[in-house]
């Protein structure tokens, strides 16, 4: 796992997505192009919880190395020392994979 000089803010996440599947099942190898965009990846990073309107902080339920399941177009994508990363609140991720 990649440890990142970013610190998340409030109730965003910073995950590593999993690679792209370079070939199908059937053996047939994808160009860049025909590549799904993952819906897995790993929380490298998390913020500090969602404030609420009385100024309380509620804690994240994720922590930093679960593998978590996300919307295909969930987030935002930024390159951090030349990795890949998304940014995204943890509400856009859809559960922890055990």
């Amino acid at each position: 796992m990649s440890k990142i000089n970013v610190q998340p803010l409030a109730d965003r996440v910073i995950v590593k997505p999993m690679e792209a599947e370079e070939k199908t099942k059937g053996g047939i190898i994808l160009p860049d192009t025909a590549k799904e965009k993952p819906i897995e990846g790993t929380i490298v990073a998390i913020g500090n919880g969602k404030v609420t309107d009385d100024g309380k902080t509620v804690a994240l339920t994720v922590k930093v190395g679960d593998k978590v399941l996300y919307g295909k177009y969930s987030g935002t994508e930024v390159t951090i020392d030349g990795e890949e990363y998304l940014i995204m609140r943890e509400s856009d991720i859809f559960a922890i994979v055990k």
